[in-house]
């Protein structure tokens, strides 16, 4: 079994990461965030205008205009993120964070409470970890100079 969040997951984030090491400074240029995580700036329209949906980024019109983290890096957290670019975390169908009747079997299934507690586990540690969290560990991570 293998449980995976779409490229969507990964490409939001990484341009979420890189609006929170300019927060602060300003708007900054769709173009430009495309460019530094190497993102196709079509598909990056898309995920920001998932995030903005959701309050996370904002968006400046104008010259100077461009996208800006909605809140700090401290209060935005990676779940945060991914529930506005995935939807409700669901390793399986029937132990989605949102109630749904799909399963017929739903009140005598005993794999449920399995599932469950894997979607409670992944979604605490998605909302422990801030979008400050994330600068800090690439700071370290990145080379000298840049």
């Amino acid at each position: 079994m293998t449980v995976r969040f779409s490229s969507k997951a990964h490409y939001g984030l990484r341009a979420m990461v890189g609006l929170a090491q300019t927060y602060g400074s300003g708007p900054v240029a769709l173009a430009e965030i495309a460019q530094a995580e190497n993102i196709s700036r079509r598909y990056l329209e898309q995920l920001i205008a998932k995030l903005r949906h959701a309050g996370l980024v904002k968006a400046t019109r104008g010259v100077q205009g461009g996208y800006q983290l909605g809140a700090a890096p401290t209060s935005i957290t990676v779940g945060e993120v991914l529930r506005a670019l995935e939807g409700p975390i669901a390793p399986a169908q029937c132990a989605s964070e949102v109630e749904s009747d799909s399963c017929t079997r739903e009140a005598v299934c005993s794999s449920r409470q399995v599932w469950r507690k894997v979607r409670q586990a992944i979604a605490e540690v998605l909302d422990s970890i801030t979008l400050a969290d994330l600068c800090m560990v690439g700071e370290k991570e990145r080379p000298a100079g840049i």
